[in-house]
């Protein structure tokens, strides 16, 4: 969660509501961050152009807030740089009340919604209207070509804060053209695929998908419970699931999750999966195959990669999706009152999954580095492994790169192998 949302949202009303419901103290950590420099990335840019409409709201004089639809063709909204997007404004209804708002009071605030993919991006910003007499080179940029109706003026809006919502209460809704794109999709499946029975794998555990977060563009979280209501094998920290997922040749793989919560629900596993259309198949196909029901027969959770059960500490590191096993690490050292720092890397928070979790739920042993951020901020190995103390057991999960680090730096320092356990994620 950026500083500058946090600046715009949190008024002393809503901290009081923050304070009266025990969230206070987790979201003061966003007031207190760094100050960074608002831009859009490149997974908000490439969002922002898939849309075909977006809710957006303005105050009036009286100060009563006033919410309206806007749509047109997929990419009407426009992303001129990384902070300012557009859009040109068509003859409507004449009441002009958008219009007539930003006159008096220039903030909007947009809602950008991804129903499918349970996707929605919040905007802050400042609007301006230009038109065809004013600044006609920036109005021609605001033009969708393939629409014709009339436009009145341009709407250009200066971003000063957004943030990706959560998608726990999105329900999905298909647009005319998307279901026309499903069917069609089914019908190019071989006929394999299409009559394939409905539970997959061979398994004596049988679960059912009874739950999807899209925790970030890319990395989707699913909640899998017992299909017949019955308690689930335990598991310990580090353990991963195998999963069977049904490929579009129709034929049937398995993949391997890290089981991502602390082992302490019986009745539910949370993997997280990222979603990888270059690799082998295997993540995009559970994407697009996994629904709610989905019915899957698995194996009880396996462990190649166990947290120690004495009273040692321990130092995390995780790299990308490699925080998956590391998260349930987390959690079970703070459970057990156990010493332990978590030392997280990754592009940008907004590709990070569980990033606002744990600064809410560990945010004194959590550190967070973004490498694309406005304000880089990179993991020192070297300094991570030195400071840590000398009966420490090192854990690391992510890309082949970090894991050599890791090791490599451990061992010019005399750091036994023993206390370095890792896990790579290809």
């Amino acid at each position: 969660m950026a500083r500058a949302f946090a600046k715009i949202s949190f008024t002393p009303d809503v901290q009081a509501v923050q304070t009266e419901m025990g969230s206070r103290m987790a979201y003061r950590a966003a007031e207190l961050g760094e100050a960074e420099e608002v831009a859009l990335g490149a997974a908000e840019q490439a969002f922002i152009a898939e849309r075909d409409s977006f809710y957006q709201a303005t105050v009036s004089q009286t100060g009563w807030p006033y919410v309206q639809h806007r749509g047109g063709p997929v990419g009407f909204l426009k992303v001129l740089d990384d902070r300012t997007i557009g859009y040109a404004d068509y003859s409507g209804n004449r009441q002009y009340l958008s219009v007539g708002n930003l006159r008096g009071d220039d903030r909007v605030s947009l809602l950008l919604m991804d129903y499918p993919q349970r996707r929605r991006l919040k905007i802050w910003g400042r609007a301006r209207a230009v038109d065809q007499r004013s600044e006609p080179a920036l109005l021609a940029k605001l033009e969708s070509p393939d629409f014709r109706a009339p436009v009145e003026r341009g709407i250009v809006i200066q971003v000063e804060a957004f943030d990706w919502n959560c998608p726990k209460y999105i329900t999905p809704r298909y647009s005319q053209n998307e279901v026309e794109a499903l069917l069609v999709q089914a019908r190019q499946q071989p006929a394999a695929a299409r009559q394939a029975p409905g539970v997959l794998g061979s398994g004596a555990l049988p679960l059912t998908i009874a739950g999807i977060r899209q925790l970030t563009p890319r990395i989707r979280a699913y909640e899998l419970r017992h299909a017949d209501g019955e308690p689930l094998p335990g598991y310990r920290a580090g353990a991963h699931l195998r999963v069977p997922i049904a490929l579009p040749d129709g034929s049937v793989t398995s993949r391997a999750y890290s089981l991502t919560g602390a082992p302490d629900d019986p009745d539910c596993y949370r993997i997280a999966v990222l979603r990888m259309d270059d690799g082998e198949g295997g993540s995009s196909a559970l994407h697009d195959g996994w629904q709610l029901g989905t019915r899957i027969n698995v194996d009880a959770p396996d462990n190649y990669f166990p947290l120690h059960d004495d009273g040692r500490p321990a130092l995390l590191i995780a790299g990308g999706i490699g925080i998956t096993p590391l998260k349930a690490m987390a959690e079970a050292l703070a459970s057990r009152g156990a010493d332990f720092q978590l030392h997280y890397s990754g592009r940008a928070p907004q590709e990070m999954a569980f990033v606002e979790n744990l600064r809410r739920h560990l945010p004194t042993q959590c550190r967070f580095y973004f490498s694309q951020a406005p304000t880089p901020t990179r993991l020192d190995v070297s300094v991570l492994l030195n400071s840590a103390s000398a009966d420490a057991v090192i854990y690391v999960c992510g890309p082949t790169r970090l894991i050599d680090t890791v090791r490599q730096t451990a061992r010019q320092l005399g750091i036994a192998d023993e206390r370095v356990q890792f896990e790579s994620f290809v």
